[in-house]
């Protein structure tokens, strides 16, 4: 796959620095692999091949288990997941899928990321999600493939942080 443009937060001057000190912020509340869970998650329900790929490098190069990465789309059916990971999960697909019913994000997804999460957790989680849903939709509009250059970047984001 070829992407049609270059990715536009290299394009538009500036863009990628306000986008990426976003995303530092949101991630210094929250549990390093937590984010990368969330960005996995949110990734392969958007059809992201590019985030999806970066995501599951990254949380393979932290030490994350073959085992979570190949069930994170299937995180409520297995063992791998911590009770805080699976609030951040549920809140992830909820918050992924505004569309999909009358009361996107119901009370009980959101008062059970409450219980594992303070206001800065929860707050930091909210904003990495919606992130991702960003960087998604970015990269499946214009195309961006995975492989070389999701590797890349993951790279540059390990260096970053």
């Amino acid at each position: 796959m070829e992407p049609r443009i270059p990715n536009p937060a290299l394009t538009v001057p500036g863009a990628m620095q306000h986008i990426l000190a976003l995303g530092t912020l949101a991630k210094k509340a929250l549990p390093a692999k937590t984010a990368l869970l969330v960005q996995l998650r949110a990734s392969q329900i958007n059809g992201c091949g590019f985030c999806t790929d970066m995501h599951a490098f990254e949380l393979k190069r932290k030490g994350d288990s073959d085992e979570r990465l190949w069930s994170v789309a299937v995180w409520r059916d297995t063992p791998y997941f911590t009770d805080a990971e699976r609030a951040a999960l549920a809140q992830t697909e909820a918050a992924t899928r505004l569309d999909d019913r009358a009361d996107p994000v119901p009370d009980a997804v959101w008062d059970e990321a409450r219980k594992h999460y303070d206001d800065a957790a929860l707050s930091a989680l909210v904003l990495e999600i919606a992130l991702i849903n960003f960087w998604n939709r970015v990269n499946v509009t214009t195309r961006q493939p995975a492989g070389k250059a999701a590797h890349q970047a993951a790279e540059m984001a390990a260096a970053a942080a």
